[in-house]
Protein backbone atom coordinates (compact mmCIF):
# COMPACT_ATOMS: atom_id res chain seq x y z
CA UNK A 1 0.00 0.00 0.00
CA UNK A 2 2.70 2.52 0.58
CA UNK A 3 4.23 1.82 -2.35
CA UNK A 4 0.65 3.01 -4.59
CA UNK A 5 0.54 5.82 -2.39
CA UNK A 6 3.82 7.28 -3.48
CA UNK A 7 2.94 6.17 -6.88
CA UNK A 8 -0.26 8.57 -6.85
CA UNK A 9 1.41 11.29 -5.09
CA UNK A 10 4.44 11.04 -8.01
CA UNK A 11 0.86 11.75 -10.24
CA UNK A 12 -0.06 14.88 -8.92
CA UNK A 13 1.59 18.75 -10.01
CA UNK A 14 3.75 21.20 -7.64
CA UNK A 15 1.91 24.07 -7.77
CA UNK A 16 5.14 25.50 -7.64
CA UNK A 17 7.43 23.15 -10.09
CA UNK A 18 10.13 25.61 -10.54
CA UNK A 19 10.45 26.83 -6.84
CA UNK A 20 14.05 27.51 -6.53
CA UNK A 21 15.36 27.53 -9.78
CA UNK A 22 16.56 30.27 -11.40
CA UNK A 23 15.69 31.69 -15.19
CA UNK A 24 17.34 34.28 -17.55
CA UNK A 25 14.93 35.72 -19.93
CA UNK A 26 16.19 37.74 -23.21
CA UNK A 27 14.27 40.19 -24.97
CA UNK A 28 11.80 40.37 -21.91
CA UNK A 29 11.36 44.41 -22.54
CA UNK A 30 8.14 44.94 -23.18
CA UNK A 31 4.66 43.95 -20.95
CA UNK A 32 2.97 43.57 -24.65
CA UNK A 33 5.83 41.07 -25.58
CA UNK A 34 6.31 37.11 -25.23
CA UNK A 35 9.45 37.47 -23.07
CA UNK A 36 7.16 39.44 -20.32
CA UNK A 37 4.74 36.48 -20.33
CA UNK A 38 7.51 33.74 -20.62
CA UNK A 39 9.02 35.36 -17.40
CA UNK A 40 5.73 35.76 -15.87
CA UNK A 41 5.17 31.80 -16.32
CA UNK A 42 8.45 30.90 -14.56
CA UNK A 43 7.88 33.57 -11.74
CA UNK A 44 4.25 32.32 -11.35
CA UNK A 45 6.15 28.45 -11.56
CA UNK A 46 8.19 29.44 -8.42
CA UNK A 47 10.91 30.76 -10.36
CA UNK A 48 13.96 33.50 -9.64
CA UNK A 49 14.00 35.51 -13.04
CA UNK A 50 16.34 37.97 -14.22
CA UNK A 51 14.86 39.94 -17.49
CA UNK A 52 17.15 41.33 -20.26
CA UNK A 53 15.81 44.23 -21.96
CA UNK A 54 17.39 46.58 -24.57
CA UNK A 55 15.42 50.01 -24.75
CA UNK A 56 17.14 51.22 -27.88
CA UNK A 57 15.75 48.63 -30.06
CA UNK A 58 12.00 49.10 -29.15
CA UNK A 59 12.09 52.79 -29.10
CA UNK A 60 13.13 52.97 -32.50
CA UNK A 61 10.39 50.70 -33.53
CA UNK A 62 6.87 51.74 -34.11
CA UNK A 63 5.60 50.68 -31.01
CA UNK A 64 7.92 52.27 -29.05
CA UNK A 65 9.63 51.33 -25.79
CA UNK A 66 8.57 50.32 -22.82
CA UNK A 67 9.08 51.31 -18.78
CA UNK A 68 11.57 48.56 -17.50
CA UNK A 69 10.80 49.13 -14.05
CA UNK A 70 6.79 48.90 -14.66
CA UNK A 71 8.03 45.29 -16.65
CA UNK A 72 9.54 44.46 -13.71
CA UNK A 73 6.89 45.00 -11.41
CA UNK A 74 4.93 43.57 -13.38
CA UNK A 75 6.96 40.19 -13.29
CA UNK A 76 7.60 40.46 -9.91
CA UNK A 77 3.89 40.71 -8.62
CA UNK A 78 3.93 37.62 -10.31
CA UNK A 79 5.93 35.22 -8.16
CA UNK A 80 4.78 32.72 -6.89
CA UNK A 81 7.38 31.87 -4.20
CA UNK A 82 7.70 34.75 -1.83
CA UNK A 83 11.49 33.72 -1.55
CA UNK A 84 12.23 34.14 -5.41
CA UNK A 85 13.40 37.14 -6.83
CA UNK A 86 13.34 39.41 -9.90
CA UNK A 87 16.44 41.03 -11.21
CA UNK A 88 16.79 43.44 -14.46
CA UNK A 89 19.34 44.76 -16.05
CA UNK A 90 20.38 46.09 -19.77
CA UNK A 91 22.49 44.76 -22.99
CA UNK A 92 22.86 45.19 -26.37
CA UNK A 93 23.39 41.46 -27.67
CA UNK A 94 25.04 42.95 -31.18
CA UNK A 95 28.01 43.34 -28.95
CA UNK A 96 30.11 40.11 -29.30
CA UNK A 97 30.88 40.38 -25.72
CA UNK A 98 27.94 40.85 -24.59
CA UNK A 99 26.08 37.62 -24.33
CA UNK A 100 29.19 36.21 -21.85
CA UNK A 101 28.69 39.32 -19.71
CA UNK A 102 24.17 38.85 -19.10
CA UNK A 103 24.94 34.86 -18.62
CA UNK A 104 28.05 36.13 -15.61
CA UNK A 105 25.37 39.08 -14.69
CA UNK A 106 22.15 36.97 -14.39
CA UNK A 107 23.67 34.20 -12.83
CA UNK A 108 25.73 36.71 -9.60
CA UNK A 109 22.08 38.47 -9.46
CA UNK A 110 20.36 34.82 -9.19
CA UNK A 111 23.07 33.86 -6.25
CA UNK A 112 25.40 31.91 -8.36
CA UNK A 113 23.56 29.41 -10.60
CA UNK A 114 21.57 29.58 -13.85
CA UNK A 115 19.22 26.97 -14.35
CA UNK A 116 16.97 28.19 -17.43
CA UNK A 117 17.53 30.25 -20.42
CA UNK A 118 15.13 31.19 -22.67
CA UNK A 119 16.62 33.09 -25.56
CA UNK A 120 13.44 35.03 -27.10
CA UNK A 121 15.14 37.98 -28.53
CA UNK A 122 14.91 39.35 -31.75
CA UNK A 123 15.99 41.83 -34.14
CA UNK A 124 13.03 43.79 -35.70
CA UNK A 125 13.30 45.60 -38.80
CA UNK A 126 16.12 46.68 -41.09
CA UNK A 127 15.34 43.42 -43.83
CA UNK A 128 13.24 42.69 -46.94
CA UNK A 129 12.65 40.37 -49.81
CA UNK A 130 15.27 38.73 -51.40
CA UNK A 131 15.83 41.77 -53.84
CA UNK A 132 16.15 44.45 -51.16
CA UNK A 133 18.23 42.45 -48.75
CA UNK A 134 22.23 43.96 -48.67
CA UNK A 135 25.08 42.55 -46.64
CA UNK A 136 24.32 45.39 -43.55
CA UNK A 137 21.04 43.45 -43.17
CA UNK A 138 22.11 40.01 -43.14
CA UNK A 139 25.33 41.02 -40.87
CA UNK A 140 22.69 42.58 -38.50
CA UNK A 141 20.47 39.71 -38.01
CA UNK A 142 23.12 37.08 -37.87
CA UNK A 143 24.31 39.33 -35.18
CA UNK A 144 21.49 39.50 -33.04
CA UNK A 145 19.07 36.64 -34.17
CA UNK A 146 21.54 33.91 -33.98
CA UNK A 147 25.32 34.80 -33.07
CA UNK A 148 24.11 35.97 -29.82
CA UNK A 149 22.34 32.91 -29.01
CA UNK A 150 24.90 30.32 -29.64
CA UNK A 151 27.31 32.48 -27.62
CA UNK A 152 24.52 32.79 -24.34
CA UNK A 153 24.37 29.01 -24.84
CA UNK A 154 28.09 28.41 -24.56
CA UNK A 155 28.32 30.82 -21.26
CA UNK A 156 25.47 29.04 -20.19
CA UNK A 157 26.80 25.73 -20.38
CA UNK A 158 29.94 26.79 -19.25
CA UNK A 159 28.45 28.26 -16.16
CA UNK A 160 26.57 24.34 -15.92
CA UNK A 161 29.66 22.69 -16.32
CA UNK A 162 31.04 24.48 -13.10
CA UNK A 163 28.14 22.93 -11.05
CA UNK A 164 28.28 19.70 -8.88
CA UNK A 165 28.72 16.55 -11.05
CA UNK A 166 25.29 15.22 -11.40
CA UNK A 167 22.88 18.61 -11.64
CA UNK A 168 20.34 18.64 -13.59
CA UNK A 169 17.16 20.43 -14.13
CA UNK A 170 18.50 22.43 -16.98
CA UNK A 171 17.20 23.99 -19.86
CA UNK A 172 17.43 26.22 -23.13
CA UNK A 173 14.55 27.22 -24.98
CA UNK A 174 15.36 29.28 -28.33
CA UNK A 175 12.75 30.28 -30.58
CA UNK A 176 12.14 30.09 -34.30
CA UNK A 177 9.68 31.42 -36.65
CA UNK A 178 7.90 28.99 -38.62
CA UNK A 179 10.52 29.78 -41.37
CA UNK A 180 10.53 26.40 -42.21
CA UNK A 181 6.94 25.94 -42.62
CA UNK A 182 4.73 26.19 -46.43
CA UNK A 183 5.35 29.30 -47.20
CA UNK A 184 8.53 30.54 -45.47
CA UNK A 185 8.97 34.03 -44.81
CA UNK A 186 9.94 35.43 -48.27
CA UNK A 187 9.37 39.13 -47.01
CA UNK A 188 11.82 38.94 -44.21
CA UNK A 189 14.82 36.90 -46.06
CA UNK A 190 17.74 37.92 -43.24
CA UNK A 191 15.27 37.49 -40.08
CA UNK A 192 14.01 33.72 -41.47
CA UNK A 193 17.40 32.97 -42.45
CA UNK A 194 19.22 33.05 -39.06
CA UNK A 195 15.63 32.02 -37.52
CA UNK A 196 16.31 29.10 -40.31
CA UNK A 197 19.95 28.33 -38.57
CA UNK A 198 18.78 28.14 -34.83
CA UNK A 199 16.24 25.37 -35.82
CA UNK A 200 18.98 23.31 -37.41
CA UNK A 201 21.20 23.29 -34.53
CA UNK A 202 18.84 22.55 -32.15
CA UNK A 203 19.29 19.45 -32.27
CA UNK A 204 22.97 19.10 -32.17
CA UNK A 205 23.16 21.73 -29.00
CA UNK A 206 21.12 19.39 -27.16
CA UNK A 207 23.29 15.94 -27.81
CA UNK A 208 26.34 18.91 -26.79
CA UNK A 209 24.10 19.45 -23.52
CA UNK A 210 22.49 16.14 -22.82
CA UNK A 211 25.62 15.07 -20.49
CA UNK A 212 25.32 17.47 -18.99
CA UNK A 213 21.46 17.20 -17.58
CA UNK A 214 20.40 20.05 -20.03
CA UNK A 215 17.46 19.90 -22.46
CA UNK A 216 17.47 21.79 -25.44
CA UNK A 217 14.20 23.00 -27.81
CA UNK A 218 13.34 25.60 -30.00
CA UNK A 219 9.71 26.97 -30.11
CA UNK A 220 7.89 28.87 -32.61
CA UNK A 221 5.42 30.65 -31.82
CA UNK A 222 3.45 31.52 -35.28
CA UNK A 223 1.72 35.11 -35.21
CA UNK A 224 1.42 36.29 -31.55
CA UNK A 225 -0.63 39.46 -31.13
CA UNK A 226 2.58 41.98 -29.33
CA UNK A 227 1.31 45.07 -31.20
CA UNK A 228 3.07 45.34 -34.70
CA UNK A 229 0.02 44.46 -36.47
CA UNK A 230 -3.66 46.99 -36.96
CA UNK A 231 -6.59 47.65 -39.08
CA UNK A 232 -7.07 44.84 -41.96
CA UNK A 233 -3.56 43.89 -41.92
CA UNK A 234 -4.81 42.13 -37.81
CA UNK A 235 -8.16 40.96 -38.98
CA UNK A 236 -6.60 39.25 -42.10
CA UNK A 237 -4.28 37.49 -40.06
CA UNK A 238 -6.86 36.83 -37.25
CA UNK A 239 -9.36 35.08 -39.76
CA UNK A 240 -6.84 32.33 -40.52
CA UNK A 241 -6.37 30.53 -37.05
CA UNK A 242 -9.26 28.38 -36.48
CA UNK A 243 -9.98 29.97 -33.22
CA UNK A 244 -10.49 33.40 -34.74
CA UNK A 245 -8.10 35.65 -32.80
CA UNK A 246 -4.45 35.88 -33.13
CA UNK A 247 -2.13 34.04 -30.58
CA UNK A 248 -1.76 36.16 -27.15
CA UNK A 249 1.89 36.22 -25.35
CA UNK A 250 0.52 34.23 -22.54
CA UNK A 251 0.04 31.14 -25.47
CA UNK A 252 3.84 30.23 -26.55
CA UNK A 253 4.88 31.08 -22.69
CA UNK A 254 2.70 28.35 -21.18
CA UNK A 255 4.81 25.73 -23.55
CA UNK A 256 8.04 27.65 -22.64
CA UNK A 257 7.28 27.37 -19.30
CA UNK A 258 6.29 23.62 -18.89
CA UNK A 259 9.49 22.97 -21.19
CA UNK A 260 11.18 24.08 -17.96
CA UNK A 261 9.88 21.87 -15.77
CA UNK A 262 11.01 18.64 -14.65
CA UNK A 263 7.34 17.41 -17.11
CA UNK A 264 9.79 17.89 -19.86
CA UNK A 265 12.86 16.25 -18.76
CA UNK A 266 12.28 13.40 -21.86
CA UNK A 267 11.76 16.34 -24.57
CA UNK A 268 15.45 17.49 -26.03
CA UNK A 269 16.37 18.47 -29.22
CA UNK A 270 12.73 19.47 -31.01
CA UNK A 271 11.27 22.32 -32.67
CA UNK A 272 7.72 22.60 -31.18
CA UNK A 273 5.34 24.47 -33.29
CA UNK A 274 2.69 26.58 -31.01
CA UNK A 275 0.40 28.19 -33.39
CA UNK A 276 -3.25 27.15 -32.63
CA UNK A 277 -3.72 25.97 -35.90
CA UNK A 278 -2.58 28.77 -37.71
CA UNK A 279 -3.81 28.61 -41.29
CA UNK A 280 -1.20 29.49 -44.06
Amino acid sequence: MPEAIEAIEALRRDPLPLRGRTALVTGASRRAGIGHAVARRLAAYGASVYLHHHVPHDAAQPWGADDPEAVTASVRAALGDPEAVVVAGPGDLADPDAPARLVDTAAAALGGRLDILVANHALSGSDGPLDAIDAAMLDAHWAVDTRSVLLLVQAYARLRGAQPPGTTGGRVIMMTSGQDIAGGMPGEIAYALQKGALASITRSLSTTLAGAGVTVNAVNPGPVDTGYATGSSHAAIAARFPAGRWGRPDDPARLIAWLATDEAEWVTGQVLDSEGGFRR
